[in-house]
Order: C-alpha cells, then structure tokens, then sequence
C-alpha cells in the first residue's frame, strides 16, 4: 500500500472514516447550537452564559477541529488531484496548513479568551 506523509490519516479509508466522524460531530454542534437558538430568548445576558459555560467552549473546539480536520483532507484530496507539479501543490499545502494553524489559535483564543 502506498502511504504519503502529507495526508491527515494513512490510507483512504481512514481518511474517508475521519471525514465521516468529523462531519458527525459538526452536526451535532449545529443541532446543539440550532437547539439553544430554538428554545431561548437571546439576549446579550443568555449569549454571553451560553459560550461561558465550560461545554459550549469544549464543544466549540473540538467542532473547530473538527472542521479544520476536514478542511485539511479535502484540501489535499483536491490539491492531490488536480496539481500535478509537486513543488507547487507542496507550497500551496504548506499555506494551507499555516492558514488551518492560524485559525485554530485564533478560534481557541476568541473561545477561551487567553
């Protein structure tokens, strides 16, 4: 089996799998989000106890990561397909990556506040 350093898992399935459970999770923190919207009156008060409470940051990281996990492989898939010169698609996955990077410290710092 043929095994490139540059995917997120180490071979199709996995990859395929990781899409799969990352896709899960980003719903579920949609139906979590689309739930609170639905059965509360938003006010600054009730917006503000809702990303403070420990489950919600939690939540909204791991759906970051989530989201960051299946950005990365669908980036390489297409980036895999369709950029045939290495040196190319390898600059252009070293700015995806920085990107990718780039938003999760900023999403970590705007949820936890650090």
């Amino acid at each position: 089996m043929v095994s490139n350093s540059s995917t997120f898992g180490r071979s199709g399935i996995q990859d395929w799998l990781f899409l799969r459970a990352t896709a899960i999770i980003i719903v579920l923190y949609v139906l979590y989000f689309i739930g609170f919207v639905a059965i509360t009156d938003i006010t600054y008060d009730t917006w503000r106890g809702f990303f403070s409470s420990s489950i919600t940051k939690v939540f909204t990281i791991l759906t970051l990561l989530s989201i960051l996990i299946h950005a990365w492989i669908g980036m390489w898939q297409v980036l895999t397909d369709y950029i045939k010169p290495v040196a190319l698609r390898l600059i252009l996955q070293l700015i995806i990556v920085v990107a990718l990077f780039a938003y999760l410290i900023y999403g970590t710092i705007v949820v936890w506040g650090v």
